[in-house]
């Protein structure tokens, strides 16, 4: 059984929260594996010694979360010890700002929703929000997203209002954060890291697709690294 570690505050309101378990467990039976799911609220996540024992982190859609610096703490963790990783919607945007920080050394890097303020907003408001949105996607060729779902376009459902700040991108891009898929607009709506086994952030909502009773090629890739993770530490 694998350990896969749901970062973000459990609503069952929200969509995405009542579709990830829904995800995973298809993700499992196409795997021939079984998962064990466990929810992380933000405000638990004080060191690295509350993510250890996991195979993969998911850091999940419905932020603000009520304590952000656990988040950033979780997806730090995974980005450092090459546990691999998904954040989508909320997941990818606070990536971002974690991978800003830690990386760039833009210690002011921050998120509008919560610092609307701020002078270095790198996740900024969406033109034309996303809210209960679906558009298609061009997936690049040669990233985790393409070679997942064997295509170069798939369409996706969004519910958020944040995205990148476009400013940003060749910045993310030269520190290793690359560009795995755009909308129809040339938007960046997925990145994936450089050098790490499985480190993707989408700004779309890949696990909807369990609520149509599909299982999500990117989760499914997910649980694979999460296996091929635990297989090489056992043979080391």
């Amino acid at each position: 059984m694998y350990r896969i570690g749901l970062v973000g505050d459990r609503d069952d309101t929200v969509v995405a929260h009542r579709a990830i378990p829904r995800a995973l467990d298809r993700a499992a039976k196409a795997c021939d594996t079984t998962v064990a799911v466990d929810w992380l609220a933000t405000e638990s996540i004080v060191s690295n010694a509350d993510l250890e024992s996991f195979d993969a982190l998911w850091c999940v859609p419905a932020s603000p979360y009520r304590n952000m610096d656990g988040a950033l703490l979780a997806i730090r963790f995974a980005r450092e010890h090459q546990v691999p990783f998904l954040g989508t919607c909320g997941g990818f945007q606070h990536a971002v700002v974690e991978f800003a920080r830690n990386v760039m050394g833009q210690q002011d890097a921050e998120h509008a929703e919560t610092a609307a303020d701020a002078n270095n907003q790198v996740i900024t408001p969406l033109v034309c929000a996303l809210v209960e949105q679906t558009g298609r996607l061009t997936l690049i060729e040669g990233y985790r997203l393409h070679r997942a779902y064997g295509s170069g376009f798939t369409q996706e459902g969004y519910h958020c209002s944040y995205g990148l700040n476009e400013a940003m991108r060749d910045q993310l891009a030269s520190h290793g954060l690359q560009v795995a898929a755009v909308d129809d607009g040339g938007d960046v709506r997925a990145l994936e890291l450089d050098g790490h086994p499985f480190f993707v952030l989408t700004l779309f909502q890949p696990e909807r697709a369990a609520l149509n009773d599909e299982t999500p090629p990117i989760v499914q890739a997910l649980l694979a690294a999460a296996m091929q993770r635990r297989q090489q530490h056992q043979t080391v």
